[in-house]
C-alpha cells in the first residue's frame, strides 16, 4: 500500500515567489554535489551540514557552525530526500507565503529551519554527524498550514496493488498522521540518520510563529473549499492540469462574466 499528497484545492492569491526559488535552489545545488566524485561529495555534506558537535560543543567545522545551520537547509543527501522535499513544499508553501507576503515569508522559513536544526542539536548534542535537508524548515511550512488550514483537502495518491485513485483527504487528517508518524519514529530511534527531531521542532515552530508571521486580515482555522473524501481517477492531468493558478484565473474570468451580462 502507497500513499502520497500530491496537490490541494487550496489556491493562493500571490505567485509564490519565493517558494519557485527554494525549489529551485535546492535542485541547482542538488544537481552540484552529484557531479562531485564520492570523496568531494562527503567532504561538502560534511563541511555545510549542520554537526551538532559543532554547533554546542568544541568540535571544529570548515564553516562557523551557526552558518552550516543555514547552507544545511539548502543540500540533501538523495534524489528521493529532494524531491520529497520539494513536493511538499510545492504543496503546501505557496498559501503559507500568500499568508504573509514573500518578505516576511522568508524570514519564517530560515526561522523554521533554524528552531529544527537547534532542536535536534540539543537532542543529541555530542553528535559528528552532518545534518542535511530542507526537511526541518519545511516541517515549519506544515505547521503553519495545520493552523491556517486545517479542513483544506489534500489530494492524497492511495495506490494498493492494480488499485490507484486519488482521495480528497482533510489537511488536518494527513498532517496529524505526519507529524505523529515523526514521534513515533524519534521514539524507536533515528535509523538512516534521519533528524526526526528537527522535524518535530520545524513543525511546531511553523505552528506557532504563524501567528505573528501572517497578515492580520489572514484567519486561523479556516474552512475548506471543497468535500471531503471524494475520490477521482488518477491523472497526470488532475495534477498539472488543474493548477491553483489556474482555478484563480477560472474565478476571476467568470466574475468578469457575470459583470459584463449585469
Amino acid at each position: 500500500m502507497f500513499f502520497f499528497p500530491i496537490s490541494d484545492d487550496n489556491h493562493s492569491t500571490t505567485k509564490p515567489f519565493v517558494c519557485y526559488c527554494l525549489i529551485a535552489l535546492c535542485s541547482f545545488i542538488f544537481l552540484w554535489q552529484s557531479t562531485l566524485p564520492l570523496n568531494l561529495y562527503n567532504e561538502a555534506i560534511k563541511n555545510f551540514g549542520v554537526i551538532p558537535a559543532a554547533v554546542l560543543g568544541e568540535k571544529e567545522s570548515y564553516l562557523n557552525p551557526y552558518l552550516t545551520i543555514f547552507t544545511s537547509m539548502f543540500m540533501h543527501g538523495s534524489w528521493m530526500h529532494l524531491i520529497g522535499n520539494m513536493v511538499f513544499l510545492w504543496i503546501f508553501g505557496d498559501n503559507i507565503e500568500d499568508s504573509m507576503g514573500h518578505k516576511k515569508f522568508i524570514v519564517f522559513y530560515l526561522v523554521s529551519g533554524v528552531c529544527a536544526a537547534l532542536l535536534q542539536a540539543i537532542i543529541n548534542p555530542n553528535s559528528e554527524i552532518p545534518m542535511i535537508g530542507a526537511s526541518g524548515a519545511i516541517a515549519g511550512v506544515l505547521g503553519a498550514y495545520l493552523v491556517l488550514h486545517p479542513k483544506a483537502n489534500v489530494n492524497v495518491l492511495f495506490w494498493l496493488f492494480i488499485f490507484i485513485t486519488v482521495i480528497k483527504v482533510p489537511a488536518f487528517i494527513v498532517l496529524s498522521i505526519w507529524i505523529i508518524s515523526q514521534f513515533f519514529s524519534a521514539s524507536v530511534g533515528s535509523e538512516g540518520g534521519v533528524a526526526y527531531f528537527a522535524h518535530i521542532g520545524g513543525f511546531v515552530a511553523g505552528g506557532l510563529l504563524i501567528s505573528f508571521f501572517k497578515d492580520s486580515h489572514i484567519r486561523l482555522f479556516q474552512e475548506g473549499n471543497s468535500q471531503s473524501f471524494e475520490s477521482s481517477n488518477f491523472s497526470i492531468n488532475g495534477i498539472f492540469g488543474q493548477t491553483k493558478e489556474r482555478n484563480f484565473m477560472q474565478e476571476f474570468i467568470d466574475t468578469a462574466n457575470k459583470k459584463d451580462k449585469n
